[in-house]
């Protein structure tokens, strides 16, 4: 007996953008809850829009819309209504009430998608977590039949209702999940401090711009790479070798994306903030996409909301093997008018990734001390860390004495030259 395939709900779109937002915004934000949609597994069978002065506190769009999406539910036979903003828990009941199908919001399916993507023990602890805060204020919602039963034996306490004991349950599990997280954040802490010598970047974009496949072709190591949406919820860290015997610890991280739950944010908060121990953001952009420059600024929202904007950042246009030669001509005068560091690349052309590397290189090399110290030679514990972690210029014995002209993370040079028996004779200039 084969088992029943999983049939795909047949989803109804409604976006409801104000009509200070223009047309276009609300079509392209249409275009994206669309592969949200096809992401979460449903079929998207009509997309109904209503451009609004104000949002109706009861059904979010007009009376009149709400009518007239109810038609349309039946014409298309859809089961599912997904709406791309998000909905109050009143909203929510009356517009299910009023359709007789499942509604759902963005935030709610962004949820859905990322409890699919979770793989690790973390990351589907801080999606529960994330669901369990968003469900919280909707369980009236979801237990209306419930509310009025009576305690029973054995089922409840006298006068409690259903409502009131999963509230407490929730509760619970959202406390459990805190301090199991809290833990992971302790580990977290401790394998950071092991990698505080290395020179460390950051990989952070809107989702899907090309972090994991970019990630692949500067290791040549494998990392998951797919054509959807937050294909990547755990956080990847390779080593990618620079030139010139530098290298770097690269980190790919979930991606970004146009009103990003503020529950998810909240639970993934200690992830990004991993982001923190970096030395420099390579901000990923598809310059394939024609609103790159909307979703660039939802990314630099984001790292403005975890406190991570003044990490040094480099902007990498992925995908220019999907421009034809005038457009990415056009792209690269747009963005050098801005004045800021952008290097233009496909994962996808291994050769287009040494201008990457030698940009980064460029941050590394500005973020060493180019030092001649003096040590016991006998001292094998800081020659060590030395030879590791620097770039040895030139070394000479004296006697007992060791003489190094070393190029140096300032870390690891500041944790030496607090050493007695280290003495600097000599900081250089950056070369």
């Amino acid at each position: 007996m084969t088992k029943d395939r999983e049939v795909a709900a047949k989803a109804l779109l409604v976006g409801a953008p104000l009509k200070t937002s223009g047309f276009s915004d609300g079509k392209n934000h249409l275009v994206e809850l669309s592969r949200l949609a096809m992401t979460a597994g449903a079929k998207v069978v009509g997309v109904v829009s209503q451009n609004i002065s104000k949002k109706n506190p009861r059904y979010l769009i007009g009376k009149g819309k709400i009518e007239e999406l109810a038609v349309t539910v039946n014409s298309t036979t859809a089961d599912l209504v997904i709406f791309d903003d998000e909905l109050t828990p009143l909203q929510g009941k009356s517009i299910e009430d009023h359709l007789g199908v499942r509604v759902m919001d963005r935030s709610e399916l962004i949820l859905d998608i990322f409890a699919k993507r979770a793989r690790s023990r973390e990351a589907k602890m801080q999606v529960e977590l994330a669901q369990l805060q968003y469900l919280m204020p909707r369980l009236r919602r979801m237990w209306t039949h419930l509310s009025r039963i009576r305690g029973g034996i054995g089922l409840r306490g006298p006068g409690e209702t259903q409502l009131e004991s999963d509230r407490r349950l929730i509760g619970r599990r959202i406390t459990t999940l805190r301090k199991r997280l809290r833990a992971l954040d302790k580990a977290r802490l401790n394998r950071s401090k092991a990698r505080e010598d290395e020179f460390q970047v950051a990989l952070v974009g809107y989702t899907n711009a090309g972090k994991s496949s970019l990630l692949r072709a500067l290791s040549n190591r494998d990392v998951l790479v797919e054509d959807r949406l937050f294909s990547t919820l755990d956080s990847k860290i390779r080593t990618v070798e620079l030139g010139d015997g530098f290298e770097a610890m690269v980190t790919d991280t979930v991606g970004f994306i146009r009103k990003l739950p503020h529950h998810l944010v909240a639970s993934f908060r200690s992830t990004l903030e991993g982001i923190r121990e970096a030395a420099l953001l390579v901000h990923v952009i598809d310059a394939s996409q024609e609103e790159w420059s909307n979703q660039r600024v939802v990314v630099e929202e984001v790292l403005g909301t975890l406190g991570l904007e003044g990490i040094p950042q480099i902007l990498v246009f992925n995908k220019i093997d999907s421009l034809q030669k005038e457009e990415l001509i056009d792209l690269k005068h747009r963005v050098r008018k801005e004045k800021q560091p952008a290097v233009f690349v496909s994962a996808l052309v291994i050769g287009s990734l040494e201008i990457l590397k030698t940009a980064i290189r460029s941050y590394l090399q500005q973020s060493f001390r180019h030092l001649s110290m003096k040590l016991r030679a006998s001292d094998g514990q800081s020659l060590a860390i030395l030879h590791e972690a620097g770039e040895i210029v030139q070394q000479e014995y004296e006697g007992h004495f060791t003489t190094i002209e070393v190029r140096i993370p300032h870390k690891v040079a500041g944790r030496l030259l607090k050493s007695a028996d280290v003495v600097l004779l000599k900081e250089h200039g950056i070369t």
